[in-house]
């Protein structure tokens, strides 16, 4: 077995991603994710690799679309504002059909907000990354060692699918120290039948584009996505159960504050109540399978979330008005204890809540 190094979550990411065959990542500084670019402007030289600090994220999306359409893998690493400022060329990206990796590092909004970690780009993530009708695949580690999985998963599925993903980390995860176990290293590729990267004579020309100016041609590209969208949905929902089979109450957290409800859960059978936890690891597409086979039994559902209330809508839509569905969350970047979420245990079980 390898042996477990200790590693900064931000830095995991980066070196996770090397190891999946990644040789590209163009970025822009911004905290609390600039760890994964300073480690890629380290490492990238010294394995023949390519990193490039864009004049803006506005740039550095762009400069992912050029390297993912010649079917290279690449990525690029932000923060809540520059994932903002790339949703442009994220929709490009997801319109012309191009795999890439996106990691955003969140932290407190809106606005400049602040540096602490939070959960507040949810529905940027999973509904409105950008204009138009697109989706990315979106991955929600809760551990360094599940970031580090979760890295080569999310470019597999990318490069199988055609399409952009997304790690939707923050900054208490990417600031914090873990032992981790790193993957065996794949060697890069580029063997893409799809990709514009020069025919030499031995094939058609491939062009890799999102602008079509017939509404007809534009329609039928965005029905054959979404069918595939609908695959997608039916073989890739992943979440982890904890104590969910006979849980009468049932957290749904994900990322880090999946831990703190995991806390919670246990403290709240010490007590005798029958707390259960669904961490979702995909936030698009939604587990809802996971969810929907513990409504019978479940009395209530609690969203626990470092944000005012975002993928509470996503559980609320899938219980279905069958059994009260309640929300718990910090802002701001304020972290929640798990303290605070058994004493919201401990309401919903007395019925006063």
């Amino acid at each position: 077995m390898a042996d477990k190094v200790l590693m900064k979550g931000n830095e995991a990411i980066a070196e996770a991603a090397i190891a999946a065959g990644c040789r590209h990542f163009f970025g822009y500084p911004i905290t609390p994710q600039t760890e994964v670019a300073a480690y890629m402007s380290k490492r990238m030289p010294k394995i023949g690799g390519v990193y490039l600090q864009g004049e803006s994220e506005v740039a550095s999306i762009n400069m992912v679309l050029g390297a993912g359409a010649a079917g290279v893998r690449v990525m690029t690493s932000t923060s809540s504002p520059g994932i903002s400022l790339m949703s442009e060329g994220i929709s490009y990206i997801a319109g012309s059909d191009v795999p890439c990796l996106i990691v955003n590092v969140e932290r407190g909004g809106p606005g400049l907000g602040g540096i602490q970690p939070s959960q507040s780009d949810y529905f940027q993530a999973t509904k409105a990354t950008g204009h138009g009708d697109f989706h990315l695949l979106v991955f929600a580690p809760s551990t360094v060692q599940e970031t580090v999985d979760l890295i080569s998963d999310a470019f597999d599925l990318g490069d199988k699918y055609r399409m952009p993903t997304m790690i939707l980390s923050d900054g208490l995860l990417g600031q914090m120290m873990e032992p981790v176990v790193l993957p065996e290293a794949k060697e890069p590729t580029d063997s893409k039948d799809w990709a514009a990267k020069g025919h030499q004579g031995k094939r058609k020309h491939n062009v890799v584009n999102s602008l079509y100016i017939d509404p007809s041609e534009l329609e039928r590209l965005n029905r054959e996505r979404f069918q595939k969208y609908e695959k997608i949905k039916e073989t890739e929902q992943r979440a982890e159960e904890y104590l969910a089979d006979d849980a009468e109450i049932i957290l749904v957290a994900f990322g880090a504050s999946s831990r703190i409800a995991h806390s919670a859960v246990d403290m709240a059978r010490k007590q005798g109540i029958k707390a259960g936890l669904i961490r979702p690891i995909t936030l698009w597409p939604f587990p809802e399978k996971f969810i929907e086979k513990h409504v019978g039994h479940a009395k209530s559902f609690l969203s626990v979330e470092m944000n005012m209330g975002q993928m509470v809508e996503d559980v609320k839509l899938t219980v279905k008005d069958r059994k009260p569905v309640r929300f718990f969350g910090r802002t701001g970047g304020i972290v929640p204890t798990p303290k605070e979420v058994f004493e919201q245990i401990v309401k919903i079980n007395g019925g006063d809540c």
